[in-house]
């Protein structure tokens, strides 16, 4: 079986994977992703398109992440990891799919204006 590679993308977070067969490693910029994603939280979003498409440790997991947060970040290898699932074996779609591992959540934040001090937040006003 070839690499397959797909990317992911959450807020500000890139994820590049590179999927190929294997014993179910997964790789984040060089360490493990329990080393990378700390929290249980994390490692269950990350792992939870193998286990929905019943793939859990039948790929070996590369994967290159930058910018954003750790949520993001982890969300976006979510969505990396099942798009190279379906395009190694469409059947699998509609279960990921249900779940809502297949569509990319595309809130971002606001920007703030000028003349403010957030994005919408507005200065104290008080007429004396």
């Amino acid at each position: 079986m070839p690499t397959t590679n797909t990317s992911g993308r959450r807020k500000t977070a890139v994820a590049r994977i590179y999927l190929s067969e294997g014993a179910g490693a997964i790789t984040v910029n060089g360490k493990d992703y329990k080393e990378y994603f700390p929290t249980l939280p994390l490692q269950y979003i990350v792992m939870q398109s193998t286990e929905v498409s019943g793939s859990a440790g039948k790929f070996d997991v590369k994967v290159n992440v930058a910018g954003g947060g750790v949520k993001g970040q982890a969300e976006a290898v979510r969505l990396a990891i099942a798009k190279a699932i379906v395009e190694l074996d469409p059947e699998k779609k509609p279960a990921l799919r249900a779940k809502g591992l297949m569509t990319r959540d595309d809130r971002m934040v606001e920007r703030k204006k000028p003349g403010r001090k957030k994005a919408r937040k507005k200065f104290q006003f008080s007429k004396r």
